[in-house]
């Protein structure tokens, strides 16, 4: 049997900015004690593994300020804006990171980034078929592009190189199929 679920008692925002909402919860378990829970809502995100040609991947990189990295490959991602389709936001995500659309989009998975503290759900697809389209890039990106063979991105993943979860995900779903 499927363990009960959780009453919330109480909520209360403690933060918010465009990007996201930190929330502070007083929630109720079935044994009937009562914890503090903090829950982070962020929204939907999209990503996209773009396919040149059957063995080359276009990969992008930047300056990631909460690790203080800027060396790690990963596919093109973004947020999803309030009533945007997934499948533009992909699109847009493509043309602000490589300046390119996708002639054809897969779906490949829908995941939770972080199952117990973050409410944000994840989209990836495969894009094959690409366009020059370019659209400016948001203010806060500085993005290296590069065309990476598929074989290296996929050791890159299997070394533990590429750590962002989508495109970890994307990767090793291109690989087995």
């Amino acid at each position: 049997m499927p363990p009960l679920p959780w009453k919330t008692l109480t909520t209360r925002e403690i933060y918010r900015n465009p990007w996201m909402r930190l929330r502070e919860d007083i929630a109720e378990m079935p044994t009937g004690k009562t914890t503090l829970y903090g829950v982070c809502e962020i929204g939907r995100a999209v990503g996209v593994l773009p396919f040149v040609d059957a063995d080359h991947v276009m990969m992008v990189r930047q300056y990631r300020y909460v690790w203080g990295e800027a060396h790690r490959w990963e596919i093109p991602t973004g947020g999803a804006h309030v009533g945007e389709a997934l499948e533009d936001a992909a699109q847009r995500e493509l043309m602000e990171e490589i300046g390119y659309r996708a002639g054809s989009l897969t779906h490949i998975n829908t995941h939770y980034t972080s199952k117990s503290i973050c409410h944000e759900s994840a989209d990836i697809y495969i894009g094959r078929d690409l366009v020059p389209a370019g659209a400016p890039p948001d203010d806060t990106e500085d993005i290296e592009v590069a065309i990476l063979p598929f074989a290296k991105v996929l050791d890159l993943v299997l070394s533990s190189e590429i750590r962002d979860a989508m495109s970890v995900i994307a990767i090793l779903w291109a690989a087995r199929n």
